[in-house]
């Protein structure tokens, strides 16, 4: 018997394959294309299917024993289909600017605290609903046709299954759940005057579908007793890959975005977590919820300074058959003094500023690149600083990060995480946190496990745990308290 969890990204999709006791076999991977124009960031969702059937045909290929599948999915992005599931239109993606006047007219209506007291979102036009809206006002023909609205998990779920269902994590990013009650909300539907019968049927992450149909069984080659699970949106996944699921413990997801995610053990203060731009989520356990800090450039802040500054250090690295990392890590420990703010693609959460700018400050003539390399690092991690200090005022507590994704395997970056958050940092082996949460939730649901314990004792891997070092937490300490003046500095000059 074999489980699997299908990814389904932005850019592409991957299915990857374990055995009964959680071990990891192979992998397929398909991408497709993202359109982006000056007023569309579309993704074509008849691509995705293409890609999703073509990695798990080329996976049941070789183990066709798949007895589950587990879904997950980016979130917010959503597609209107016939009866059938015959896609109207492209998807728009969460960057796409379409959707802002509706947004603000919704609010309007209700109000962002109400919105959020309800869905735990701040309104933003990222979310699926405002988007529903522009399309039903600019193209009425496509929404007069539409069945079904779907985001990606339930879309290709009912391409598989024939059943129209999505998960509490996931159909939270439409900013129409009511994630006290676990249901679509009446209020907001009604006053985005979309039609709430056209969604999915809401159920618990990790609950099975059913099995695939003959139709999708052609398609996929596998058997029409593999069974189909709603996972959930993707950073919720990751969690569960991580192995974290008490709020003693958060995940550090150390990928392109840095993103910490916190357990609460119940509803967390909506109003506090308004004023700090944080999404709150269902988690897999029933009554626990979490919340996303982020910042939207962590690896991808890295390899930008590798990609623009380190040329030679590349050519050198290779010289030495190393990587270019490992040469540009190969320094002091000390705090470098400069000032990084990681906002090179916008600012994320405590502030949500999408037109805030990088800034490097503290540079002479005598700075390296492996300074400026080691800054920004820095500046990554005093950005989550800031994250975590918000949170501990809303009462988040933690004593423990299981850090995933291609930054847990920098052993310098662990354990200056360590030092500056002042807290144990136990990097994990799997840089795929997500497929591997995915895994576990279709292993318990197919019988491979029974619950997430378990499940995890087979499948989290923990590869080293970082202590912090008191001494360099104050070093650190110091120079982050000129960094909490450093977006109010800037940001009036960019």
């Amino acid at each position: 018997m074999k489980i699997a969890g299908l990814d389904i990204g932005t850019t592409g999709c991957k299915l990857t394959v374990f055995d009964e006791k959680g071990k990891y076999l192979d992998k397929a991977y398909r991408d497709y294309p993202v359109t982006r124009g000056s007023s569309e960031h579309e993704v074509d969702v008849e691509a995705i299917m293409e890609g999703v059937y073509a990695v798990i045909q080329k996976m049941s290929g070789k183990y066709p024993d798949i007895a589950g599948i587990g879904v997950t999915s980016f979130g917010e992005s959503f597609v209107m289909t016939d009866e059938e599931g015959r896609p109207l239109h492209k998807a728009m993606l969460y960057t796409d600017p379409r959707g802002a006047a509706e947004c603000r007219e919704l609010e309007e209506r209700l109000g962002g605290k109400f919105i959020a007291s309800i869905t735990g979102l701040k309104p933003h036009e990222m979310y699926s609903i405002s988007k529903m809206m522009w399309i039903k006002r600019n193209h009425p023909k496509i929404y007069e046709k539409a069945r079904h609205i779907f985001l990606m998990e339930d879309y290709v779920i009912f391409l598989l299954t024939g059943q129209a269902k999505i998960d509490y994590s996931l159909a939270t990013r439409t900013m129409a759940f009511d994630i006290t009650f676990l249901e679509w909300s009446r209020e907001i539907f009604k006053a985005a005057d979309i039609n709430m019968e056209l969604m999915s049927e809401t159920v618990p992450t990790g609950t099975a579908i059913g099995t695939v149909t003959e139709h999708a069984a052609r398609k996929t080659g596998l058997s029409v007793h593999t069974q189909i699970v709603a996972i959930s949106h993707d950073q919720v996944a990751a969690a569960v890959g991580a192995g974290v699921f008490t709020s003693d413990k958060a995940v550090d997801g150390a990928g392109t975005v840095e993103c910490i995610t916190p357990v609460f053990d119940g509803l967390p203060d909506l109003d506090a977590m308004y004023r700090g731009n944080y999404s709150v989520v269902p988690y897999v356990i029933p009554g626990k919820y979490v919340c996303y800090a982020f910042s939207y450039t962590g690896g991808a802040l890295i390899q930008w300074c590798i990609d623009t500054l380190a040329k030679k250090e590349k050519e050198i690295a290779d010289q030495q058959g190393i990587s270019v990392n490992q040469l540009l890590e190969n320094e002091s420990e000390s705090p470098t003094g400069m000032l990084v703010l990681p906002h090179f693609a916008g600012a994320a959460t405590p502030y949500m500023d999408t037109g805030s700018k990088g800034a490097v400050l503290g540079l002479t003539t005598g700075t390296t690149v492996s300074e400026i390399y080691r800054a920004c690092m820095e500046g990554v991690v005093y950005e989550m600083m800031l994250n975590m200090d918000y949170l501990q005022a809303c009462g988040v507590q933690f004593d423990m990060l299981h850090a995933t994704g291609g930054g847990a395997h920098s052993k310098v970056w662990m354990q200056m995480k360590a030092d500056m958050l002042n807290v144990p940092i136990t990097a994990l082996a799997t840089v795929d946190a997500g497929t591997v949460g995915s895994a576990m939730l279709t292993g318990i649901a197919v019988g491979c496990f029974q619950d997430l314990t378990e499940a995890a004792s087979h499948m989290v891997d923990k590869r080293a745990t970082y202590t912090p070092r008191p001494e360099m937490h104050e070093k650190y300490q110091r120079v982050y308290e000129k960094y909490k003046k450093l977006y109010q500095a800037v940001r009036p000059l960019v």
